[in-house]
C-alpha cells in the first residue's frame, strides 16, 4: 500500500520557507523526495514561483488528493486566509496565516490523513508581536499534541545527520542559566525519550548514547566545576541500570571527530550549541531538525527563515528536501 503523504507547512510568508518548497517539488525527481502538499495559500505561492520564472503549476487539492497531484504540481492545501507577504519583509499580520497552517497540519496528521508534518522555518519574534505566548515552535507543537488528547509530552530537539546525531539537554536559553536549568531528572527523562524514538522509529535496535560534560575536561575531577560528577554521573548511572547504553561525562572536545563518532548513536549535549555547533560544522546544509517525545512526527529543516536572501532566489533548499525524506522514513515506522 502506498505511503500517506508528508505535509508541509507555509512558515513565515516573508521568509525562504515558499521559494524552498518551490524548488523542492521542482526537484522532486532528482532528489527521490515522496509525495508531500504545502499548507498556504495557493496564489502566493503562485506569485513566488512566478517572481523567479519557475515553471511550478500550483494545484489546490484537499488531503486525499495529494498522492495523485504530486507528479504534475505542486498540491497545495489552502488556508482560509489570504497572503499577501513581500520576501524580506516580516510583518505580524502574517501570523495568523503562519498558526493556521501549523494548526491544520497537527490535526490532519493526528487524524491519519498524512505520515508526518515538516515544518518550514518561522520566526518567533514576529509571532511574538502578534501575541503568540509560546516560547517557540516546539513548545507550541507539545501544545497542539496536548489539545489532541495525548498525555503530556516532554518535546526533545534532535538535530539529525547520516554523520552525527545531537541533542541539547537545555535548548534556548542563555549561557548563565544552564548549570541552574540542568537536572539529573532531565537529563534521564531526556535519554529515555531519545532511547526510546531511536529504537522506535529509527529501528536501532540497542541505542548508544554518549553524553557531554558541561564543563572543559568534564570537570576534570571537579578542578573545574562540580556540576558533572553532582548531576551528569548520577544520571548517566541511572539510564544503565535502566539498561538504556549510556557514557559519560566525556569531554566535549573530543566527541565529535570521526572516530569517536563512530562509537553512539546520538550524543546529549548540555547546552545548545555544545549540540548545534559540531553538527553545523559537519552537516550544514544536510542536517535535519526532528522532535522526539511527540505523538506523531515531525521534522524541519536546520536553519531560519533568512530574511535577508527570501527573493533572491539562492537559498538551498537541501535541509528540507532531507527533512522531508527523514519524515517519510520516520512516517514508515
Amino acid at each position: 500500500m502506498n505511503q500517506r503523504p508528508l505535509l508541509l507547512t507555509q512558515g513565515d510568508p516573508a521568509g525562504i520557507g515558499p521559494e524552498l518548497s518551490l524548488r523542492a517539488w521542482l526537484e522532486r525527481d532528482r532528489a527521490a523526495l515522496p509525495p508531500f502538499a504545502v499548507l498556504g495559500d495557493p496564489d502566493h505561492l503562485a506569485r513566488v514561483a512566478a517572481m523567479f520564472g519557475w515553471s511550478v503549476p500550483i494545484a489546490p487539492v484537499a488531503p486525499e488528493q495529494i498522492r495523485s497531484a504530486f507528479s504534475d504540481a505542486l498540491p497545495v492545501v489552502p488556508l482560509s486566509v489570504a497572503v499577501s507577504a513581500e520576501p524580506g519583509r516580516p510583518d505580524p499580520a502574517h501570523a495568523p496565516s503562519v498558526l493556521e497552517s501549523i494548526d491544520r497540519a497537527v490535526r490532519l496528521v493526528r487524524a491519519g490523513s498524512a505520515a508526518a508534518v515538516v515544518t518550514n522555518p518561522i520566526a518567533k519574534h514576529v509571532l511574538y508581536d502578534a501575541g503568540f505566548k509560546h516560547p517557540g515552535h516546539t513548545e507550541y507543537l507539545a501544545a497542539l499534541a496536548a489539545e489532541g488528547g495525548a498525555e503530556t509530552c516532554h518535546p526533545v530537539m534532535m538535530l539529525w545527520s547520516e554523520q552525527l546525531a545531537v541533542v541539547p539537554v537545555t535548548v534556548h536559553i542563555s549561557l548563565s542559566e544552564v548549570p541552574s536549568a540542568l537536572t539529573t531528572d532531565l537529563i534521564v527523562l531526556t535519554g529515555r525519550i531519545v532511547a526510546r524514538e531511536l529504537r522506535d522509529r529509527f529501528g536501532i535496535d540497542r541505542p548508544r548514547l554518549a553524553l557531554a560534560g558541561l564543563n572543559p575536561h568534564a570537570g576534570e575531577n571537579g578542578a573545574m566545576g562540580t556540576e558533572d560528577a553532582r548531576i551528569i554521573v548520577p544520571a548517566v548511572d541511572i539510564l544503565r541500570a535502566e539498561g538504556i547504553d549510556a557514557a559519560g561525562p566525556l569531554p566535549a572536545d573530543t566527541m565529535f571527530h570521526a572516530r569517536a563518532r563512530g562509537r553512539y548513536d546520538a550524543a546529549l549535549a548540555m547546552y545548545h550549541d555544545q549540540a548545534l555547533i559540531p553538527i553545523k560544522t559537519i552537516a550544514f546544509d544536510e542536517a535535519v531538525n526532528v522532535t522526539l517525545g511527540l505523538p506523531f512526527v515531525r521534522t524541519s529543516p536546520d536553519h531560519g527563515t533568512a530574511f535577508d536572501i527570501a527573493g533572491k532566489g539562492i537559498a538551498r533548499p537541501d535541509s528540507l528536501m532531507a527533512a522531508l525524506r527523514l519524515a517519510a522514513r520516520l512516517g514508515r515506522a
